[in-house]
């Protein structure tokens, strides 16, 4: 049984991680930056400890600091959230090198599927069908461009470790081809340290929708439904809805069996999320396999009632799923917006600084999930998301209105927020 867990995450997901630990009755540690020290989740933790400057590269990325807190502290699991080291298979094997549980799947398994390139031969080896692409990274730009022309402009560039948007890019022709490749490798080398690159043809069209996968220490694997990811915004998820209103019960089946296929590939344990592309004729392509919990998990728990937190506390414990595939039911439709501190009007700029007045919005069918509070500074070093806006109801319709209410309620003052754009975004058919 775990009975105390060190919480290697900021901001909401790290208050989410407290939260449902108060609920198992699990002791919580957390770690944060200087600048951190006023934040929700380190008031509310039981015991916290601070890992360094605010820069992440000196503090949330520091895994030979959190091992440290976490050895001074005497907890039994980590639990790492989304982004910073919740994918650095390193991590998770020091974890296991130090008999501390990791929360989420073995290191071998985030390393095989963190290889964008290895996951998608580990996909289609298992039967699922992939977009047209090159086998693995490619050598140089002359390599890339033959497969490029081998399987038709437009295509894709992406980072073989890649994630959020960065390293990929787009060419629609043999010209611009060689602009865009060295612009994705310097970015790709820059934000993740490998230039690596591999080639897919580019889908001109198409729906973003991933599967939540939970799979126990015993052999279970089960997916919860779909999440429609399509509101984007270079690259970045905006919006987010389950179920999606595009998927048919056919089409909704073949893909969780598909992305179910995947998680057995690689003995998965834990949540994951397989990710694929849809086209306009119902075609699905399998593009990445995120090995931890999503930004967007709350989506799925409204939808099918299922807390994904607990869960995977409980499976990291050795406990196994009390529900089959039969059981799992998307019972209500379930809408979320990314709330981020932003100025749309100004390139979208990122906006940190004071919050002079916040009035969360409420009601029924309305989840807020969000660390900030009047007089909360909103740090430059970090991500602009502040928080994550979710409702819910029967219909697709009565979540839609629930949201737009929701948002018109949302009062944020003292720093500029995308409130506005999702308002407009909610409301356009």
């Amino acid at each position: 049984m775990i009975s105390k867990i060190l919480i290697a995450n900021r901001g909401e997901i790290a208050l989410r991680i407290a939260r449902a630990c108060r609920e198992l009755g699990i002791s919580t540690l957390a770690v944060y930056s200087e600048v951190d020290e006023e934040s929700l989740h380190v008031q509310l933790a039981d015991e916290a400890i601070c890992i360094g400057p605010a820069p992440s590269s000196e503090s949330y990325l520091r895994a030979d600091r959190i091992i440290s807190a976490a050895e001074i502290a005497d907890v039994d699991a980590i639990h790492p959230g989304y982004g910073f080291l919740s994918e650095n298979a390193d991590f998770a094997e020091q974890c296991e090198a130090c008999n501390i549980t990791f929360i989420g799947p073995r290191s071998e398994t985030i390393r095989k599927m963190g290889d964008k390139a290895i996951g998608r031969e580990t996909a289609a080896n298992a039967g699922v069908p992939i977009i047209p692409g090159s086998d693995g990274p490619l050598e140089n730009e002359t390599a890339a461009l033959k497969v490029a022309k081998e399987i038709g402009f437009p295509v894709i560039i992406k980072a073989v470790s890649g994630g959020g948007g960065r390293g990929m890019r787009i060419a629609h022709n043999a010209v611009s081809f060689s602009k865009e490749f060295l612009t994705a490798k310097m970015e790709a080398e820059k934000a993740f340290g490998d230039g690596s690159l591999y080639v897919e043809k580019y889908l001109e069209h198409p729906r973003h929708i991933e599967f939540q996968i939970l799979a126990d220490k015993h052999g279970k694997t089960l997916h919860l439904g779909e999440r429609d990811c399509s509101v984007q915004r270079r690259h970045q998820k905006v919006i987010e809805e389950a179920p999606s209103p595009f998927l048919d019960k056919n089409l909704r089946n073949r893909m969780g069996k598909a992305a179910i296929k995947t998680a057995v590939a690689v003995d998965y344990v834990n949540a994951g999320t397989v990710e694929f592309l849809v086209d306009e004729k119902g075609n699905f392509y399998f593009i990445e396999m995120n090995t931890r919990i999503q930004v967007e998990h709350g989506v799925t728990e409204e939808a099918t009632d299922i807390d994904l937190i607990k869960e995977q506390i409980q499976i990291a414990g050795g406990q196994r799923l009390a529900f089959d595939q039969k059981n799992i039911v998307l019972s209500k439709y379930a809408v979320e917006c990314r709330i981020c501190a932003e100025d749309p009007a100004n390139d979208f700029a990122p906006s940190p600084g004071k919050i002079t007045l916040y009035y969360p919005p409420g009601g029924h069918g309305v989840r807020v999930d969000s660390h900030i509070y009047g007089g909360y500074h909103v740090s430059p070093h970090y991500d602009s998301m502040i928080g994550k806006l979710i409702t819910y109801g029967r219909t697709r319709k009565i979540a839609l209105d629930r949201m737009y209410r929701a948002l018109s309620e949302y009062l944020i003052q003292g720093i500029h927020t995308n409130v506005d754009l999702c308002k407009a975004i909610v409301v356009d058919p």
